[in-house]
């Protein structure tokens, strides 16, 4: 089955990290990356979009980032 995550942080070293663990955990990036501007708190948001082929059934109660 294909599992597929949407990462998603600050536009700090801490969203770079994020994706980075995603990736030495296997997951492939999905697409581009995105960004927007959180009026709210005054910052820039990041997000990527990663997926991961996994044996298995899928059930609503996997835990994504343990995959």
């Amino acid at each position: 089955m294909k599992l597929y995550r949407f990462l998603s942080e600050d536009d700090t070293s801490a969203f770079c990290h994020k994706v980075s663990l995603a990736l030495s955990k296997g997951w492939e990036l999905q697409g581009p990356p995105t960004y927007a501007f959180d009026a709210a708190r005054g910052v820039m948001r990041c997000g990527q979009a990663v997926v991961k082929e996994v044996p298995g059934t899928y059930s609503a109660d996997l835990k994504l980032g343990e995959q």
